[in-house]
């Protein structure tokens, strides 16, 4: 399976400053779900939503979480925003571990961190005003009250690209691209530090989503936010973030820089996502395409998870390491990360290694 020719990304977003620190760091993460129903008392099985990730996120970056639906991209969304508590591992904002907070701790770190969902009309309530969906974050954790909320709603508005006057309107009065602005300003209103972005543009007509993308740059680089954006979209990640995680089956497999990433995949799950994209280059090389669904989560495959779809592994002939050994993350260079026997060496073209378990 040959590597898909990628040309050099043009990033919307600019590079980070280098003095920019850890702001999240996640070590061996993982949710379990209980199967419903009994069987002889205890539960018929448990499922695997995430198993065992370690990421860092560094302050004022963009962080790319990519993966087919299904692989553990929301859930690990949710544990970072305590919506979910985690089954083991930790997580660290700003060197708390916040999987123990609680109270005014929790509180405060609910500050810290926003949300802005895929569907920002199910997202807003249609009961409410927008000046008071805007506002509600301000009430339960400011003293804004009268008119310095209303001050306040107005300028987060404003700094969206809204008019202000148009507070009083309900969520149905405006467009897709309208609403996401709104569900914006209010994931903005308290100054977070850190913003999960799931899907935030997948919603919306390909005709506006380009604006919402730069309306997000540009609060990034005015606000200096960290976001976390959880995306399938490889083109969308291409141009918007710093690093790139490629979760496959509650698993990363592989973890790079963006321009390590895009020039050259160590993966061949990774490989398979890029040559899925849409391309009018007609000298793009053809690469076949994954086939076959996401490994079960409540049945997982033995060895490497990806074995039973992969394209490269069909290639070698099978070899036994695939069926019977998980790999583990190995460093290809420059801190690329690729958990595959057979990775990509960086910088080089693939290379047909020796089967691990073949000696």
């Amino acid at each position: 399976m040959t590597s898909p020719t990628v040309s050099a990304p043009t990033p919307l977003v600019p590079a980070p400053a280098s003095d920019g620190g850890p702001l999240l760091r996640v070590e061996g993460l993982s949710k379990h779900f209980e199967l419903s129903g009994k069987r002889n008392g205890r539960p018929k099985g448990m499922v695997a939503a995430v198993d065992g990730i370690s990421f860092t996120i560094t302050e004022g970056t963009t962080c790319a979480l990519v993966g087919e639906s299904g692989c553990g991209k929301s859930t690990t969304a949710k544990l970072i925003l305590l919506l979910e508590r985690p089954t083991a591992g930790g997580i660290w904002f700003g060197g708390t571990d916040i999987t123990r907070l609680g109270g005014s701790d929790l509180l405060k770190y609910r500050r810290s961190v926003q949300a802005v969902f895929q569907d920002p009309y199910s997202s807003l309530s249609p009961r409410m005003r927008v000046g008071d969906i805007i506002g509600e974050p301000l009430r339960i954790h400011t003293d804004l009250r009268g008119k310095a909320m209303a001050a306040r709603v107005g300028e987060l508005l404003e700094q969206v690209g809204l008019n202000p006057a148009k507070a009083s309107y309900y969520p149905h009065q405006f467009s897709g691209g309208q609403r996401q602005r709104i569900a914006i300003a209010r994931a903005i209103s308290l100054n977070p530090r850190l913003i999960v972005l799931d899907e935030p543009v997948s919603a919306l007509d390909v005709s506006i989503r380009a604006q919402i993308l730069n309306l997000l740059v540009d609060l990034q680089a005015e606000l200096g936010l960290t976001y976390l954006l959880i995306s399938h979209d490889l083109a969308i990640v291409e141009h918007m973030s710093h690093q790139v995680l490629v979760m496959y089956a509650g698993r990363i497999v592989e973890s790079a820089e963006q321009p390590d990433l895009y020039s050259t995949p160590g993966h061949p799950y990774t490989r398979a996502l890029m040559a899925a994209v849409p391309s009018i280059d007609p000298d793009r090389p053809l690469v076949d395409i994954v086939r076959g669904d996401i490994a079960d989560p409540a049945n997982l495959p033995s060895g490497c998870r990806f074995h039973p779809r992969c394209p490269l592994r069909l290639e070698l002939g099978k070899p036994p390491a695939c069926e019977e050994t998980d790999p583990a993350l190995l460093d290809l260079g420059h801190g690329h990360l690729a958990a595959c026997h057979f990775a990509q060496a960086h910088d080089r073209p693939l290379e047909i290694l020796e089967d691990p378990l073949a000696s």
